[in-house]
């Protein structure tokens, strides 16, 4: 048995579990679960991965089955973005700290392997955390956690000596998504605290006697708090349902709209009516397309988000990203080496502009977001214009 601060034991029923704490990005953590488990040859060893992520680090050709059409068609886009987004912050500090991002889990499960113990998969899927953080967040939460996230992207080459020998004692990922939490602490709830029920959960119910889990650090502590504690399943998983207030305010808005431009053509006049809809037409489209040449889409793609946005503002079925994001990937279809560059790109923040697919993702986000913010823009001008 080992000694290091890192390794926990627990029990459970007639199990015995040994959860190791790791830095995600820490040489030492990947060296630690190597050998404790060559050391204690365990039945299991389980790994805070979901399937996806698993797939991800041992099919390295996965990218290349990617559909970003059906991911844009399927509203998936920022979802996507965000996982690479977090995959970023680990390859960055990663090669601050030389070493790479989800190290320690490969070790985990080649050492395994090599031991013969069964591989067992706790996490729970980051698709499902993702839709369910996306899904309770507002518009300015998401501006804000978009903002958060360059902020912090542009301070990971000030990173210290001594920060980064902080970094090797715990988990990188979940430090910086603590910080994130203390201004948006909804995040902090579904990213951590819901998580760390669910491995607790997946780990004390794994087969075999004898267990080695492997988590991040930062989940230590809610393991051991939950450890004995009932963990509803179901509820973690499921994705919730859309606002209602949501939902009624994407109708509001074009109904008042519309609203604004019959009222402004019965009382004031046709001319009226047509300076509210050239306002409408240029907050909506100026900044819509400001969004798409921010992600460096092409020129035609540019066009189309700015003739898209005035259009579809009034149309709760379709956003101008969609429109945006479908030009983009049909004008610079991704080829193969750009699925195969991926991995490289996003280790640099230039490099998700660099890559067509993630150029193409930030078409989409930064398109709705400046069409979102064309609506609002456009609202008080109509408004004077009318009165």
């Amino acid at each position: 048995m080992t000694n290091s601060d890192n390794v926990h034991h627990l029990t459970f029923e007639d199990k015995e579990i040994l959860l190791i704490g790791t830095a995600h990005v820490s040489k030492e953590s990947a060296d630690l679960v190597g050998q404790v488990i060559e050391r204690e040859r365990p039945d299991t060893v389980c790994v805070e991965l979901c399937d996806s992520r698993y797939q991800s680090l041992t099919q390295k050709k996965k990218w290349q089955d990617t559909n970003l059409f059906k991911v844009i068609k399927e509203k998936k886009a920022f979802l996507l973005l965000s996982n690479l987004m977090l995959a970023y912050f680990q390859k960055k500090i990663g090669q601050k700290l030389g070493s790479k991002p989800g190290e320690e889990m490969m070790r985990a499960i080649q050492a395994a392997e090599e031991v013969g113990a069964s591989i067992h998969l706790t996490d729970r899927d980051i698709r499902t955390t993702l839709s369910r953080t996306w899904r309770l967040m507002g518009l300015w939460t998401k501006i804000k956690l978009l903002a958060q996230f360059i902020t912090s992207a542009g301070e990971l080459d000030a990173i210290t000596q001594e920060d980064i020998e902080k970094m090797k004692k715990k988990d990188v990922l979940e430090t910086l998504l603590s910080e994130i939490g203390e201004e948006l602490p909804e995040m902090k709830h579904i990213l951590i605290d819901e998580r760390d029920q669910y491995l607790t959960q997946k780990i004390r119910t794994a087969p075999g006697k004898k267990i080695v889990a492997v988590v991040g650090a930062g989940h230590i502590p809610g393991i051991e708090h939950h450890w004995n504690l009932p963990v509803d399943m179901e509820a973690l998983e499921q994705i919730p349902p859309k606002s209602q207030w949501v939902t009624l305010i994407k109708w509001i808005i074009p109904v008042f709209i519309v609203g604004l431009f019959v009222l402004g053509f019965f009382t004031a006049g046709a001319a009226t009516t047509s300076h509210m809809i050239k306002w409408w037409v240029l907050a909506n489209g100026v900044l819509a397309g400001l969004g798409a040449a921010i992600a460096f889409g092409h020129p035609l793609t540019v066009l189309s988000a700015i003739v898209a946005s005035p259009l579809t503002s009034l149309n709760p079925m379709i956003a101008a990203g969609w429109v945006s994001g479908l030009v983009e990937a049909f004008l610079g279809k991704p080829k193969v080496r750009d699925f195969e560059r991926l991995p490289e790109d996003i280790s640099s923040l230039k490099g998700f502009w660099k890559n067509k697919i993630t150029r193409i993702l930030l078409v989409v986000v930064f398109t709705n977001i400046g069409s979102s913010l064309g609506t609002f823009v456009a609202i008080p001008l109509m408004v004077r214009v009318f009165a």
